[in-house]
């Protein structure tokens, strides 16, 4: 049975996977960070016990932190029910099994809730959505979208995901965004006509392989890169 959710849910990730996901080196680590879509990751927080700062948006940073805990135990079961009933379409080597996934993700949203309220008055976690975000433009040397643009290529249209990656391409001198497949498995159909749009207007975008694979196929990122001008700005397809 194929993965499926009718809106985007709080799920955050660790700060290792993070790493795996988007394959930052050491020396990625010490840019300025932007983790739009970042959610109750650990990333920030795992940044910030290393002494470096990665600034996260997330529109439910406009939550206090017993709201953002309230609404990740209402999706927690959800999603791994999903997960059980779609095992065959995920990679359970390093993982072993959906109740060990919750444990990981669970252990990862704990350290972003006890970092939140402290890295809210640092603003290092600051509320707000694509496709506009309170950034100057060439604010962050990199900005990494985990787990929303592509994955959620029913909910959110081409158009919406070629407003993002232009207002992205806006802050950031590079962007990296994963996964490129759906909730339900197999490329977004959106990957190629936004590869082509950035590209008709003087982008860089690759499709680079990470070592990181939890949904089967999903071990792909997009990077684009661009130069000293403005952000890229893509003509939007209805």
């Amino acid at each position: 049975m194929a993965f499926t959710l009718d809106r985007v849910v709080p799920w955050g990730r660790s700060f290792e996977e993070y790493v795996r996901m988007f394959d930052l080196t050491p020396a990625d680590l010490q840019k300025n960070i932007l983790g739009c879509g970042d959610g109750p990751a650990s990333f920030n927080a795992g940044m910030h016990r290393q002494g470096r700062r990665v600034t996260s948006l997330d529109p439910i940073y406009r939550f206090s932190a017993p709201e953002i805990a309230e609404r990740i135990a209402e999706t927690c079961e959800v999603i791994l029910e999903q997960l059980r009933a779609s095992r065959e379409d995920y990679v359970w080597d390093i993982i072993g099994s959906p109740e060990e996934l919750g444990a990981l993700r669970m252990s990862a949203m704990q350290a972003f809730l006890a970092d939140y309220p402290g890295g809210s008055r640092e603003a290092r976690y600051v509320a707000g959505e694509l496709p506009a975000l309170p950034f100057a433009d060439g604010q962050f040397d990199l900005a990494l979208c985990s787990h929303l643009l592509f994955l959620y290529s029913e909910q959110l249209s081409l158009a919406f995901h070629q407003a993002a990656v232009s207002e992205l391409c806006r802050v950031a001198r590079e962007v990296r965004i994963f996964p490129l497949v759906t909730l339900a498995g197999g490329r977004s159909p959106h990957v190629e006509r936004v590869i082509s749009s950035l590209e008709a207007v003087g982008g860089q975008a690759t499709v680079e392989r990470v070592p990181y694979e939890f949904q089967r196929g999903g071990n792909e990122m997009l990077v684009i890169r661009r130069g000293a001008g403005d952000g890229l700005q893509i003509p939007k397809h209805y």
